[in-house]
């Protein structure tokens, strides 16, 4: 069934909702990003107003037996340890809906950021090793070397208005790849000796995960506990056991809503409400919850408790450290310090632009960034800032004083990323217009998800047949957020002179029962030459769609009533309204109303200033390509 908001929040009655994952993914993390400072400044101003009392409580142990056979740890570890596997599940999540659905859906995309965020590690750990090299503090290589997402976006929202759209993508897919290579190098590089038989037991929980996957199991408490049986494994085995989140994001499915499964999830809920049983209520909410991909249903529940509580509570845990004159003067002539600050600093854009330019040259051209190269050095530098796993890897690497030095240094270069991503938005800002956009938002060609292309001669369009910009709509006249975004076309058609709209029939004859007639009505009118005159009439009057209705409408726009009453009949718009909703399956769509800009699937609320955005964006992208 077709889900239930306000338009103009960003979801639709009709549709599969116009507000993507990915968007709640990078909104959330972004508002997280300012809960993640407090939670550091909290732990500062308690590490220095009560030391001891801060290092106590986190050293207080926790344990959970069950008979003689059980867990201890202290609450730090249990933050870092277990809360945390969640943080990594929910990098996993993302990452499989990136593969699935998102910008890597062409594999051949995986290879640019799968490179960059390779090169954007290994440069920054050289940097480091050269600057403690003969210190004896080489072990803590691994503190320098991860992008926090949360706080690179966060950084992104603040520093870098007016940057494209498609960076902060770019840094998404950039930490997924960074947080998935540091978790090798926490399990391989930085857990204590490994004990091989709890590790036969974590990887046979794996398989048996991997097994109920293919029988197509879709009780989430089995997967719950195999993931707890694998978690207790790895913790035994000497595996930092926030392994196993990552994993099992990695291995739940992320697919789009079908129209078939909302038709048949409509059916189920009107079945309830003509018999309000227990049974049916439950069938109705196994339908409903079968429509959505695991991977979807899976990030709304975790990705807010992560962002809000888990990583804050990390923060909390491991950021309070004693700052004083002398300490922070011998920190920053400390090998330690140095390293991580110029590792970040230096290293992480030097390794992520510069792997992009070596693999663009290498591949002649066929591999390009998805934003200019300016936009790429401001991402770079947004890059630069190391917490979370940073912070996770130097509590494994370090103790005492040299704990502390590198928690300044990582706490450092939330500032220094800050001023660098600023310096390169503000060059960028002084190059004149024209190379300005070339530099935001490069030449990379963007994912077409239109199925079926435009074709002048076929579709109805409104506006110059060869404008730089064309906006789909696949719609439905008996939907009233269709409705709704009627006058918001017809503005953007009056505000851009280089714009041409196209309206594609998508009746949803589940929930809309006039649907296809007055799709019917509108093809019988564009016979005579009159479809935009009827496809105005049927959205404005989207309550009087009935058979008598839709006859009184031919008459109003001027039509040959007898000529429309025998079209009707012979239903001569029903091919052309078939043509229309199997290129909408082709394209999955699932609802309406359903936006392509260029042949962009459009995400978001689609208000006047929502797509304003977007057809300003994709008018300046084809100018830079043009």
């Amino acid at each position: 069934m077709s889900r239930e908001s306000d338009a103009y929040t960003g979801q639709t009655l009709c549709g599969s909702g116009s507000r993507s994952p990915l968007r709640a993914f990078l909104r959330t993390e972004t508002g997280g990003a300012a809960v993640l400072v407090a939670a550091a400044l909290a732990a500062l101003v308690w590490a220095n107003a009560a030391p001891s009392a801060y290092t106590s409580f986190w050293h207080t142990r926790l344990s959970v037996r069950f008979g003689t056979h059980g867990i201890s740890l202290g609450l730090r570890d249990w933050v870092n340890s277990g809360l945390m596997t969640f943080f990594f599940f929910v990098v996993g999540l993302e990452a499989r809906r990136e593969f699935d659905m998102g910008e890597l859906r062409e594999r051949k995309r995986l290879t640019l950021p799968l490179v960059a965020g390779l090169s954007g590690m290994l440069v920054p750990i050289a940097l480091y090793l050269a600057v403690n090299a003969g210190h004896g503090s080489e072990q803590g290589w691994g503190a320098a070397m991860s992008t926090d997402t949360a706080f690179a976006l966060g950084v992104l929202a603040v520093a870098g208005r007016g940057m494209p759209p498609g960076l902060r993508v770019f840094i998404l897919l950039l930490s997924v790849v960074d947080d998935f290579l540091a978790l090798g190098v926490i399990a391989f590089a930085y857990s204590d000796r490994i004990a091989v038989p709890a590790l036969v037991v974590a990887i046979g929980a794996l398989a048996l995960v991997l097994l109920g996957l293919r029988l197509g199991v879709r009780h989430g408490s089995v997967y719950a506990l195999l993931g707890v049986v694998a978690w207790v494994a790895l913790l035994e085995s000497g595996v930092d056991p926030v392994v196993i989140g990552l994993a099992l994001g990695l291995l739940t499915y992320a697919y789009p809503a079908s129209r078939a499964d909302l038709e048949h999830a409509s059916g189920l809920f009107r079945l309830f409400r003509e018999q309000p049983t227990p049974e049916l209520e439950r069938s109705v909410r196994v339908g409903i919850a079968s429509a959505i991909s695991p991977n979807d249903r899976l990030q709304r529940i975790y990705h807010p408790w992560t962002s809000y509580a888990v990583v804050p509570l990390f923060a909390l845990a491991n950021a309070g450290i004693e700052i004083s004159g002398g300490q922070l003067a011998r920190a920053f002539t400390s090998p330690v310090t140095l390293g991580i600050l110029i590792a970040y600093v230096l290293g992480k854009p030097l390794g992520i632009v510069g792997a992009c330019a070596l693999t663009t040259l290498a591949s002649r051209g066929r591999l390009r960034l998805p934003v200019g190269w300016g936009a790429a050095t401001a991402g770079g530098a947004l890059c630069g800032v190391g917490f979370t796993v940073s912070l996770l890897i130097a509590t494994l690497a370090f103790h005492g004083a040299r704990l502390d030095e590198a928690k300044l240094g990582i706490l450092a270069t939330l500032v220094c990323s800050f001023l660098a991503a600023r310096l390169v938005t503000a060059a960028i800002g002084l190059l004149p217009p024209a190379l300005r956009l070339r530099a935001l938002l490069g030449k990379a060609e963007t994912i077409v998800d239109l199925a079926v292309p435009v074709d002048p001669d076929h579709d109805h369009i409104r506006g110059p047949h060869h404008a730089a910009v064309t906006v789909v709509e696949y719609g439905d006249y008996e939907c009233p957020y269709c409705g709704q975004a009627e006058p918001v076309v017809r503005e953007l058609l009056a505000d851009f002179g280089d714009l041409r709209y196209v309206w594609r029939h998508l009746p949803l004859t589940d929930v809309h029962i006039h649907a296809q007639l007055a799709a019917e009505a509108s093809e019988a009118a564009a016979r005579q030459g009159r479809f935009w005159d009827m496809h105005d009439l049927l959205l404005s009057r989207q309550q009087a769609l009935r058979v008598e209705d839709l006859r009184a409408h031919a008459a109003a726009v001027g039509l040959d009533v007898e000529r429309f009453e025998r079209d009707m009949r012979a239903h001569v718009g029903a091919a052309r309204i078939a043509e229309h909703v199997e290129s909408a399956d082709l394209s999955s769509v699932a609802g309406t109303p359903t936006f392509f800009i260029n042949g962009r699937r459009h995400h978001g609320a689609y208000d006047l200033p929502s797509l304003t955005a977007a057809v300003r964006a994709a008018r300046e992208r084809a100018a830079v390509t043009a």
